[in-house]
């Protein structure tokens, strides 16, 4: 008790406002769960299919924007540029192919989830299998990410260790969503969209208003710095090339690795079935349609804001390490170099979470930053993780505390409100696909919601595990779960919908086809377990096949999927006449024949 109030008096006034703003969003959640309790299994799984357009569409924003939207994102866009724009083409991208081909035909053959819809389609429980180990891999390493989200952002504002902030996290989301369900899960989003987003833009406003006079960032982007007479992206691209990066605004890999890649995040995207289920939630088929435009909608004004974010905050890194101009300090000017005993706090705090690291390589006391085309000097910032970007640039503008609270919270609340989702379709796919589809055929609804909340409980005591013991592969949690989702289930579900000739044997041996080529791919160049070192090394584009990013290849293993499913469908006896009738009727306007 003693050590807890002394944890409390010694807080800093940061620690004190960013504690008090993140639990109140906290209290706020809980409140929600408790109002909005699941008591059926159709509000467990899909809300009671209740849930208003614009609604799920602010809650399919949160459930979307992770803490790799929300932290992740506007880092990769500040040391990548122009290249990193893969991230906002695709994961748009996506939602447009869930709103033309994908969510009113699922929401309208009216089940709850997606391995059902496949099992259903390719009369196959096989199928349904191989669907669900899709998915529950998928999503497994996906929350991952998102529960190590958690323990990072307590860890850098509250100064409690990792792994407290790592289980208070844990606490909180078996609360809300073994209790809630996708009812409380649904509402509780919601909120959750409100928090993240107000944190990611009122900082971003700040910012801009600071830097070019405009309050809307996404003008600030193209605007011109006040007293300089140079356009933002003109200064940051100048800053860079002088210090020996490689220019922002230019495009750096190749056209083909990056078609590859915007379309595996689009395709994922369009195949991930937390997302996919929330679409399961409205009340009827157009809602489906109408729901991903609201969900657009709200997902935009996140996506827009963030080049900005990248940008401003790369300059304001660059700028405040180096505060007399680049200028003179690439012309070799020692006096321009920023004296590390003279580091301002931000980088401090960082400094103690192990992300940003210097080391004096020349032994003169000062910060050197610079690129690998830089002649003269070594780079002595030897670590500056692109997570940090998000969460240090208000306290690098010198932005007032309560606004660095804010973004603490919106940071928490954008990992949370993915986790829940993704631990929901992890749930639905044991209890509902595999306990009552296939194994327990008769099992009641009461002892369905109860095996549902166990299924969740377990994946978060599974999921927190990984987060404190995170495998080899953890760091590529999104490029594994995208790849995976683009090149197994999308195309079930896209022959599913529109290619009545498939039938089961194909949609299995397309699944596993994909699936495994991307897994090989995959951990070729990211490590087995026991040959890391190997594999990191050959990580390279010289290495790569036909130059393919490993984060590119779900789109590879998305046509490995459908040419053999469609081939082996070919050679096969054709599906059965009622199930090439299920799939006319799925496209046809009206009520289904079933």
């Amino acid at each position: 008790m003693s050590s807890i109030i002394t944890y409390f008096t010694a807080m800093s006034a940061l620690q004190a406002m960013t504690f008090g703003v993140v639990l109140a969003t906290f209290a706020l959640y809980i409140f929600i769960a408790i109002k909005a309790r699941a008591g059926t299994t159709g509000e467990f799984y899909v809300a009671g299919k209740g849930v208003h357009p614009v609604l799920n569409g602010m809650a399919t924003g949160a459930d979307w924007m992770s803490a790799a939207s929300f932290i992740s994102m506007a880092g990769l866009i500040a040391f990548k540029g122009y290249d990193a724009s893969v991230f906002l083409m695709g994961w748009t991208g996506g939602y447009c192919l869930l709103a033309m081909l994908l969510a009113p035909y699922l929401r309208k053959y009216g089940k709850f989830t997606v391995p059902e819809f496949i099992g259903d389609r390719y009369y196959s429980n096989t199928a349904r299998v191989v669907a669900v180990i899709c998915l529950i891999v998928a999503s497994l390493t996906y929350v991952i990410g998102q529960m190590k989200g958690i323990g990072v952002a307590f860890s850098r504002f509250l100064e409690l260790p990792y792994e407290v902030g790592l289980g208070v996290g844990m606490v909180i989301v078996f609360i809300y969503a073994v209790l809630g369900g996708m009812k409380g899960v649904t509402y509780t989003q919601i909120a959750q969209y409100c928090v993240l987003i107000f944190a990611y833009t009122v900082p971003a406003v700040f910012i801009s208003l600071q830097l070019t006079g405009h309050p809307l960032p996404q003008l600030g982007l193209g605007g011109e710095l006040q007293g300089s007479g140079m356009f933002l992206l003109e200064k940051l691209d100048k800053t860079l090339v002088d210090l020996g990066f490689t220019q922002y605004t230019t495009q750096n890999g190749s056209t083909l690795n990056i078609f590859l890649y915007t379309m595996s995040l689009m395709i994922g995207t369009a195949g991930l079935p937390h997302v996919i289920t929330r679409f399961f939630t409205v009340p009827k088929v157009k809602d489906a349609r109408s729901s991903v435009g609201w969900s657009l909608i709200f997902i935009a004004i996140l996506y827009t804001t963030a080049p900005a974010v990248g940008a401003m905050a790369r300059l304001n890194l660059m700028e405040t390490i180096r505060p007399s101009g680049t200028a003179q300090a690439a012309q070799g000017s020692e006096g321009e170099w920023l004296k590390y005993d003279e580091r301002p706090q931000w980088f401090k705090n960082w400094e103690k979470t192990g992300l940003l690291k210097h080391e004096d390589k020349n032994g003169d006391g000062k910060i050197q930053y610079v690129g690998p085309n830089y002649k003269g000097l070594e780079n002595e910032m030897v670590k500056v993780d692109r997570d940090i970007m998000v969460l240090a640039n208000p306290e690098i503008a010198k932005l007032p505390n309560w606004v660095i609270a804010l973004v603490a919270a919106g940071g928490i609340a954008a990992a949370l409100s993915t986790a829940a989702g993704l631990l929901l379709a992890i749930s639905s796919s044991i209890s509902h696909d595999l306990l009552k589809g296939i194994i327990i055929k008769n099992m009641s609804d009461k002892k369905e919601l109860l095996a549902g909340r166990i299924a969740m409980a377990g994946a978060i005591v599974v999921a927190g595990y990984f987060g404190f013991n995170p495998p080899g592969f953890a760091a590529q949690v999104v490029a594994l779960a995208f790849g995976l989702a683009a090149s197994s289930i999308f195309p079930a579900l896209m022959m599913g919908v529109f290619v009545k000739r498939v039938n089961n044997i194909g949609a299995v041996c397309g699944m596993l086809s994909g699936l495994g080529i991307t897994l090989v791919y995959i951990f070729w160049f990211k490590g087995w377990f026991f040959m890391a070192d190997t594999a990191m090394a050959a990580n390279t584009p010289e290495n790569w096949f036909l130059g393919i990013a490993p984060e590119a290849f779900g789109t590879v293993g998305a046509l490995v999927n459908f040419a053999v499913a469609y081939l082996v469908s070919r050679i096969t006896p054709e599906p059965p006449e009622h199930i090439q009738h299920l799939v006319e009727d799925i496209r046809v306007p009206g009520v289904m024949k079933r």
